[in-house]
């Protein structure tokens, strides 16, 4: 499965790489629209020490943690929510009788190499913010289980709302509200948020798992909402429960899928 998956990403790179120039162009340009979203924080920054607590640094590195997540899911999975394409055109049947899991083949389907741009944006960005930050380097374990665990909780997010154009074909705005929305949300501080929304997503919609969670515990700090201690280290858990919701969702969507008949 892991083969075929990595030998599907490769023709559409194949393809792509035989325009060089407008291939490296793409890869630019996500760099370049990415970087608005840091420009954006220090433009914040121009007037002001300190976001909710958070210095500028810390904010950077928090955005970097999330953003890197996200990206890695926005390159190798996002494609996902073209399901709803399929399904009107009549060509989710062709996909389904391949000996191939659907999955595998819609996340790749049209994979757009070029998005690796804003990985490298986010890369850079959040190795900026370890970098600048006199973090104590034994909590650094946590912060390749934070990135991995993003891209759990992304990847989950990107299933389901694939998962809920089975039942809602004509609006894959759905899923784009729940993925980039959710990446939205944790390019800040959750301290800047209201109290009930920051439980939320916490206990319901586990998104504080991205960076925030886990963020507190390598920053040293403590949680403004006094969340207990021990929810630093339940990305992981969360993570999990998420993603086998999301692929018993994505399960039931391709079960309960009625053929088009063309």
């Amino acid at each position: 499965m892991v083969r075929t998956y990595f030998l599907l990403l490769w023709t559409w790179t194949r393809a792509a790489a035989t325009y060089p120039v407008s291939f490296a162009l793409m890869i630019l340009f996500g760099i370049v629209t990415s970087g608005l979203d840091v420009a954006v924080i220090l433009v914040v920054f121009a007037n002001t020490t300190t976001l909710a607590g958070f210095s500028r640094d810390e904010v950077l590195f928090l955005y970097g943690a999330a953003s890197v997540s996200f990206a890695v899911c926005d390159t190798f999975v996002s494609n996902i929510d073209r399901v709803s394409q399929h399904i009107k055109a009549g060509t989710l049947d062709t996909i389904l009788i391949r000996p191939v899991s659907a999955w595998i083949q819609l996340t790749t389907d049209r994979f757009v190499p070029a998005r690796v741009g804003r990985l490298l944006q986010s890369s850079i960005v959040l190795g900026y913010g370890i970098g600048t930050l006199d973090l104590e380097w034994r909590r650094a374990w946590m912060i390749p289980v934070m990135v991995v665990t993003g891209v759990v909780i992304f990847t989950a997010l990107w299933t389901l709302g694939g998962a809920i154009q089975f039942a809602l074909t004509d609006a894959p705005e759905v899923s784009n509200a729940v993925t980039y929305g959710s990446h939205q949300l944790n390019q800040y501080p959750l301290s800047i948020y209201g109290r009930d929304l920051v439980r939320a997503v916490t206990y319901v919609f586990p998104l504080a798992f991205v960076n925030w969670q886990p963020g507190l515990y390598v920053l040293g700090r403590a949680d403004p909402f006094g969340t207990p201690e021990f929810m630093r280290f339940a990305g992981p858990a969360a993570a999990l429960v998420l993603s086998l919701l999301a692929g018993l969702a994505w399960r039931q969507g391709i079960r309960h899928y009625r053929s088009t008949g063309s």
